[in-house]
């Protein structure tokens, strides 16, 4: 293992099982293994640079920007080891891209949803740091991926995100049974009032970490279901990847905007022109 080198990001990593220069600075996190060829499909020059369990690392190009791709596996404990050991190898920027579950009519099957914050209703984040601490989008990659849905022409919608470590229960869904979990139906009302626009599993976790260490994270998921409408479908599942690997375009753009004009970050007044 790692943990006992003096600096854990010069060997190669235990769980990823990538080391230096395996990823490039900006890395996209699904969950499921199975989707890596699917956004590898999108991208010039990629390969496979660590497998493990459910993890699984490649990394390429998209539209000549360096991009890799890791998975993490379901739920939070799994990708906090993920963005723990993309860090120690130089990443430096992290984009969740998944499904979800909506909570809201308007967010509907297929539709994206770009999280700009994260209640913290998983367990992992805890270990980390006080309940309070918020989990936030950077506001550069929020920025990046609202213009990458724009460009593809994708409906998405801006919003609070809640993940949980529990797909049925945590989430109000009946468990085996018919089993409910106490205060199942106050607890998604009181989301929904509170703005809350979709359930997933992972982005509280990889935001809070993120804003611990001071790395760029994000998140943006498909909508497979929507609870409102009582709608699933497992439709769209490319379209979080290809909005991501654009916004990772982008984001190379703004840090070179921001480089061009003697700026200390990133703001409107700079043009991402394609």
């Amino acid at each position: 293992m790692t943990g006992d080198s003096e600096d854990p990001g010069d060997e190669v990593q235990y769980h990823l099982e990538v080391g230096p220069g395996d990823v490039a600075p900006s890395v996209l996190l699904p969950g499921d293994p199975e989707r890596i060829g699917t956004i590898l499909d999108d991208w010039e020059a990629a390969e496979v640079r660590g497998s493990h369990r459910e993890y699984r690392t490649a990394t390429g190009r998209h539209e000549g920007t360096p991009i890799s791709v890791t998975s993490t596996g379901i739920g939070s404990p799994s990708a906090a080891i993920a963005v723990e050991e993309l860090a120690r190898v130089g990443a430096d920027t992290l984009l969740r891209v998944g499904s979800c579950g909506s909570i809201v009519p308007e967010a509907a099957v297929g539709d994206l949803v770009i999280t700009t914050g994260a209640v913290r209703q998983e367990g992992t984040s805890k270990e980390y740091v006080r309940e309070d601490y918020p989990a936030t989008a950077d506001p550069r990659v929020v920025s990046a991926l609202v213009a990458a849905a724009e460009e593809l022409g994708y409906d998405y919608h801006l919003g609070v995100t809640c993940s949980t470590d529990s797909f049925y229960a945590g989430q109000s869904r009946p468990g085996f049974d018919g089993f409910e979990a106490r205060d199942s139906e106050a607890n998604i009302e009181e989301l929904r009032e509170a703005g809350v626009v979709n359930f997933e599993m992972e982005a509280a976790s990889i935001l809070t970490l993120a804003g611990i260490y001071g790395l760029r994270a994000g998140a943006v998921c498909t909508v497979y279901a929507n609870r409102e409408t009582g709608e699933f479908r497992t439709e769209g599942e490319a379209k979080a990847a290809k909005c991501a690997s654009l916004a990772v375009t982008y984001l190379e753009r703004m840090d070179e905007a921001v480089e061009e004009s003697n700026s200390d970050r990133w703001h409107a007044g700079l043009s991402i022109e394609r």
